[in-house]
């Protein structure tokens, strides 16, 4: 138990002391006799004694109510909180190659663009301090979403990314460029980059390597994910029917350059070639980037005041009560 305002206390010795000193003050007698030996053989009567013991009464009850003004409490719980936060962006290669169907999303074949935003929308949803915002990138780069800590307005623009909102193309260095544009300015302890493409740098005027220079000098870590099956991928098209027919084609990952990317700037490369070990990256990144920048710390009371001026006030009342009635003395 503590107290709140504990120097109120100083008045409990105080109290005693004032007390105890007009306990011995000298009284004048209401009746003079003689002698005392006529009341020699009197017995003390309850009312005697209980009129002797009140100042005990008036003692314990402003006892109580000092106590009570100190504020007693009662300390339920102390907790510290490790708050993490870094700032991420999550740069998406939306290009038509995306389209390839080599991926697996709820036991259905599907293109890799739907399950990787079906995969980084459970990776948005496992953060819970950071603030986060997308960039899409194909012949150029544009920004879906800035840094944010609205999740459900993330996720909602993260749905309306689609292949084909802009030129064709893999604009690498322009999507991290993009992506360290947003992240530069930012005073996070952590700043990060998800990079995730299926092809090679082909569009745009900035270079890989470029920008990966760029993002070392600002400190920013780069995390490059290659994204498609190794070999042949099947890629719908349009027959002369206009019926959907798949056709192998073969469509080539940089990894060196993602490789270099990642190396320049202290992160990983990873390569995903199934739903799974796409999800396991995104876990695995999930799990590096944990910075604390913060630590609050709280303590819950319960006040306890009530229990001692409650029965304060009632000891208080019968003291007076008592005084004036029973124990009124005459004259």
């Amino acid at each position: 138990m503590t107290f709140h305002n504990p120097w109120i206390l100083i008045l409990l010795p105080v109290t005693a002391a004032a007390l105890l000193f007009s306990m011995k003050g000298t009284r004048q007698p209401a009746l003079r006799f003689s002698t005392g030996a006529l009341l020699s053989g009197l017995k003390s009567t309850l009312k005697l004694r209980m009129l002797k013991g009140i100042i005990i009464v008036r003692m314990l009850s402003l006892f109580l109510v000092i106590i009570a003004l100190s504020r007693p409490q009662l300390m339920l719980q102390e907790s510290k909180i490790e708050t993490e936060g870094i700032d991420i962006v999550l740069a998406i290669d939306t290009s038509t190659s995306m389209l390839a169907e080599d991926f697996e999303l709820k036991g259905k074949r599907e293109n890799r663009l739907e399950v990787v935003k079906d995969v980084v929308d459970d990776f948005i949803k496992n953060r819970s301090s950071d603030r986060i915002g997308i960039v899409a990138f194909a012949g150029n780069a544009y920004s879906v979403a800035p840094l944010t800590l609205d999740y459900g307005w993330l996720t909602q623009n993260l749905e309306r990314v689609r292949i084909g909102m802009i030129e064709d193309g893999t604009a690498i260095g322009s999507g991290l460029s993009s992506a360290l544009n947003r992240l530069k300015d930012s005073e996070a302890k952590g700043k990060v980059v998800v990079l995730l493409t299926d092809g090679r740098n082909n569009a745009g005027n900035i270079s890989p390597l470029t920008a990966a220079d760029a993002a070392r000098a600002l400190n920013i870590k780069v995390y490059t994910i290659g994204a498609g099956t190794k070999g042949l991928a099947p890629y719908p098209a349009k027959d002369f029917f206009g019926n959907t027919v798949y056709r192998q084609v073969q469509i080539d990952i940089d990894e060196d350059t993602l490789k270099k990317i990642a190396e320049k700037t202290k992160a990983l490369y990873y390569r995903a070639t199934d739903t799974k070990s796409l999800r396991n990256i995104y876990g695995e990144i999930d799990k590096i980037e944990k910075t604390p920048i913060e630590e609050k710390g709280y303590t819950e009371y319960k006040e306890l005041f009530h229990y001692f001026l409650i029965p304060g006030l009632v000891l208080l009342i019968m003291e007076v009560v008592l005084k004036n009635t029973w124990l009124r003395r005459i004259p």
